[in-house]
């Protein structure tokens, strides 16, 4: 049940400075978890943020008049998924949507489920994907049902583990 004075919208330019600010608290967070080699210190850039705004698919958490959180939900299909590796996907064949990208400030809680409902109010087959040491995303995916389906790689060559949940 997401907070009442908590919403999901779609992010726009002038949201791009408070985006900023919650990736940056969320690579604070990966660090001090022990993950250390996701997300350098320009990834996600304030382009990629903008190509999501383009495509339609940024969106932000506003708590209170906020932004407290960020994520990318794409529609398929997602180029880095067309190859799974040591596995497969649950379904192949049907249109799916991708969750990329979800950052948060450190003392807001519950940001994954409201992600996850906010998700699949709008699509029942979903793909996700984390980088191995991010222990706290692997955690929030399994808890929330997702089932892991092998291994992909991002146009970088960067190994991350591939989850689906329909």
């Amino acid at each position: 049940m997401m907070k009442s004075n908590r919403v999901i919208r779609r992010a726009t330019p002038a949201d791009m400075a408070d985006i900023m600010r919650v990736m940056e608290a969320a690579r604070q967070i990966m660090r001090s978890s022990g993950n250390l080699h996701q997300w350098g210190d320009n990834y996600p850039s304030e382009g990629i943020i903008a190509s999501d705004m383009e495509r339609g698919g940024g969106f932000v958490m506003d708590e209170g008049g906020c932004v407290v959180a960020y994520f990318a939900f794409l529609p398929s299909p997602e180029p880095t998924y067309e190859k799974i590796y040591e596995g497969q996907w649950l379904d192949d064949e049907q249109p799916y949507h991708v969750i990329h990208r979800i950052a948060s400030l450190p003392d807001t809680h519950h940001v994954f489920r409201d992600i996850m409902e906010y998700a699949f109010s709008k699509d029942s087959n979903i793909r996700i994907d984390t980088h191995r040491d991010n222990r706290i995303m692997q955690h929030n995916i399994k808890k929330h049902g997702f089932t892991y389906c092998g291994i992909i790689y991002l146009t970088s060559g960067d190994e991350r583990l591939a989850y689906q949940k329909k």
